[in-house]
């Protein structure tokens, strides 16, 4: 295990989990049971719901350690996976309890998925109701290698007052506040311990020969072979270690650091993991943006090898200081070294996923992809003298987040996550840029279209003195398929209009489809020149544009016109236990179900397709996640414009 045990190899690990399952306080108690304490709220309840990756460094036992403290709703997923891309181990954090395990399913298939060491951490034992097997036997449902309980929670009545770690066979008392106490495991467990401690051996046997033959001998193994079986399996997937505690009272939060002190990769094991080449010239990856007001922009980076000092040349930019976070402070160093997790300073025009490194141009390491957006919120300045630094304000906060998505087509439209990220992004603007905004429901596209085809007449004739304005056309506007677009037909014959007028009137018909007599867009029509008229000197393009716009504004009117609404193809995803739920909330809005499936590589979950139109979708996620305890989510796409009687 080379680089733990002369205690220089900075290591990292981040702290994942639902919302509400405390990371945030274990963060916090892992911090300070290693000397590096940050100051907390006076009550922990104020706490606010973490939007951002959050970075501690300390050290334990003479090993320098950062730890990522990662969102827990899914609005801020992005975050979060780019943070397990960059740590050497993952710390699950859940609750005990197995109605709460579902929610926890995503994040263990996502590390699984991309061979992230992980271990479970099941937080708030002292709230215990149920028993601990039921709660790993719902989280076993959503992981397919196998859970290990490494630690046996010992009771006194109702309450937990400490546990038994079964691979060394020893137990502890918990003290709020302090290091655990040892004592005697008590004898009503003795023979829940060895059954535990058999399994526990039993599944580590399953991948050692050698441990599988003591067992066949009936050889009780040393602890230091189950450690070391324990760690093998651990980092090749194999197996996940599962420890419990409860951060509010520190109980168990340096048994963790222990578990972490032996188990946790080296910097050297990751890269290999990530199939980043050793050696060379010195490399990091930006994993996440922020402007921080006097401080500027803030590049947060992990070293992959190499050391990287201050004044470096990063990206074609000169890098303007190291930062690491120590008691909650930004302290600048003089350099980061490989397995570092650190802030670099003023990296302007280096993006969130850029490989940098002093020796030129790396190839691009792999960086997580932000999910499609799900939810949309149109803003506008309450001052229009804002509109210029709403604008540079945008393009910072999306340097910042790769989840938030801008739009600019008639009005500003944020796309993101659901409503908490968007509201949040709101306040950031109001509280850090100075900015007032409106905020309203964005606009549907609606189109138009006509039933039936009309032959309309449009004549201009303007005398002014001198030179006046002439012009005449006779034009048959015929709806098309739909899809097929706008086209213009010239069917002139004998010179009734001049070559050189014909091109102003298809601009002109062209230009009337901006906005029908609905007061959207016309499309899917076909509009042909049949005959007209014109004078010698008093026609011109401008003239034949302004007939051919008052035929069409009147003949559109006659057509028989008709409102289309967008219509999407949307792909819900749940748990199977609410696919009923998501086929009734779809037919709710309008929705064509167009069948539902196995979700490919997701055991236990469907994927329901449907046909929904666009007005239908606004407020769909908030809808769904509150019917699906946060799980169910939907990607779309466009699929078609159907007529409508709905009134925008």
């Amino acid at each position: 295990m080379s680089g733990t045990k002369n205690g220089r190899s900075p290591r990292s690990v981040a702290l994942a989990g639902p919302y509400g399952s405390g990371k945030s306080t274990l963060f916090e108690a892992l911090l300070d049971a290693a000397g590096a304490p940050l100051k907390r709220p006076a009550d922990p309840r104020n706490r606010p719901m973490t939007t951002e990756i959050r970075i501690g460094h300390c050290s334990y036992l003479g090993d320098p350690w950062s730890v990522l403290d990662c969102p827990g709703s899914i609005e801020f997923a992005h975050q979060t996976c780019s943070a397990l891309a960059m740590a050497d181990i993952t710390v699950v954090v859940c609750e005990p309890s197995p109605a709460k395990a579902a929610m926890v399913g995503p994040l263990l298939k996502t590390l699984k998925d991309e061979g992230i060491p992980h271990i479970v951490f099941i937080n708030k034992i002292d709230t215990l109701e149920d028993s601990l097997a039921d709660t790993l036997a719902s989280l076993q449902a959503y992981t397919s290698s196998p859970l290990i309980l490494r630690q046996m929670p010992i009771f006194e009545g109702p309450a937990v007052t400490g546990y038994v770690d079964l691979m060394s066979e020893r137990a502890y008392r918990y003290r709020n506040g302090q290091a655990s106490e040892l004592m005697r495991i008590p004898d009503a467990m003795m023979a829940d311990e060895q059954v535990a401690l058999g399994r526990l051996v039993e599944t580590l046997a399953d991948r050692d020969d050698a441990l599988l033959e003591k067992v066949l001998e009936d050889i009780k193994p040393t602890p230091e072979e189950l450690y070391r079986d324990m760690r093998k399996d651990l980092l090749n997937g194999s197996v996940i270690e599962v420890l419990v505690g409860a951060a509010e009272h520190a109980n168990g939060v340096r048994r963790l650091w222990k578990t972490l002190r032996h188990d946790t990769p080296d910097p050297l094991e990751t890269a290999e993991r990530r199939e980043i080449v050793p050696g060379g010239a010195a490399r990091a990856q930006v994993f996440k943006t922020v402007y921080a007001g006097h401080t500027g922009k803030l590049s947060y980076a992990r070293v992959w090898s190499g050391t990287i000092t201050d004044g470096a040349q990063l990206g074609g930019t000169r890098l303007g200081g190291i930062y690491r976070f120590i008691n909650g402070e930004m302290t600048k160093v003089p350099d980061a070294k490989q397995g570092d997790v650190v802030a670099f300073g003023r990296l302007d025009g280096v993006p969130t996923g850029a490989t940098l490194s002093p020796g030129g141009q790396p190839e691009r390491l792999p960086f997580p992809r932000a999910t499609p957006p799900v939810y949309a919120m149109a803003i506008a300045t309450t001052d229009r003298k804002d509109d210029v630094k709403l604008s540079g304000a945008l393009h910072k906060l999306a340097e910042e987040d790769p989840s938030l998505f801008i739009t600019r087509d008639g009005e500003t439209v944020l796309h993101g996550q659901g409503e908490i990220h968007l509201q949040s992004t709101v306040e950031h603007l109001a509280r850090d840029y100075g900015l007032k905004l409106a905020v309203h429901k964005p606009a549907v596209a609606y189109k138009e279209t006509i039933r039936t085809g009309v032959t309309e007449h449009g004549r201009l004739k303007r005398q002014t003195g001198g030179h006046g304005q002439f012009a005449d056309v006779k034009i048959e506007i015929a709806p098309r398929a739909r899809g097929e677009g706008f086209q213009f037909i010239d069917k002139i014959v004998g010179g009734a209009v001049p070559r050189n007028f014909i091109p102003a009137v298809g601009d002109a018909a062209r230009e009337a489809t901006a906005k029908g007599p609905f007061g959207y867009p016309v499309v899917d029509i076909a509009v042909t020149l049949v005959d007209g008229g014109f004078h010698a000197v008093d026609s011109s393009d401008m003239a034949f544009r302004a007939a051919t716009q008052i035929a069409m504004k009147e003949g559109l009117a006659k057509a028989e016109p008709v409102l289309l609404e967008p219509v999407g193809h949307v792909t819900i995803s749940v748990p199977n236990d609410y696919t009923a739920r998501a086929q009734r909330l779809l037919t709710g809005r309008r929705g064509q179900i167009l069948g539902f499936a196995e979700r490919p590589g997701w055991t236990g979950w469907d994927d329901v397709e449907a046909l929904v139109p666009e007005a239908e979708m606004h407020d769909l996620i908030i809808e769904l996640r509150s019917q699906t305890m946060g799980l169910g989510t939907f990607r779309q796409r466009f699929d078609h414009l159907a007529e409508t009687r709905a009134v925008p």
